[in-house]
């Protein structure tokens, strides 16, 4: 199961820009990894740890702006479509391996 983590945080403050880069770094602390710029997706192994690792985005989630929380199957995860353009510093990785974080 992936936990797939939105947030739209506001930045005009300097107080909510130090808000926007410690729930960020949490965010990487906990095991989540940045699939776009607020789009974070997280790799669980059931429900439980699931319902755990949610628990933990709300006591570390900034005062001000929204954070939402998708839970898919593996199976769903994989049938997300990459569509690019050409950047010449981007590389796609078109891989089915797993990641196992230990």
């Amino acid at each position: 199961m992936r936990l797939v983590l939105f947030f739209d945080l506001p930045v005009e403050t300097p107080k909510q820009r130090k808000d926007y880069r410690l729930f960020r770094k949490f965010l990487l602390k906990d095991g989540f990894l940045p699939l776009q710029q607020s789009v974070y997706a997280k790799l669980v192994v059931n429900d439980g740890v699931a319902n755990s690792a949610i628990a933990r985005v709300r006591k570390h989630r900034p005062p001000a702006g929204l954070v939402q929380i998708l839970k898919v199957t593996e199976t769903q995860f994989s049938t997300m479509e990459y569509i690019t353009g050409k950047r010449p510093d981007y590389e796609e990785i078109d891989s089915m391996e797993e990641l196992l974080v230990l």
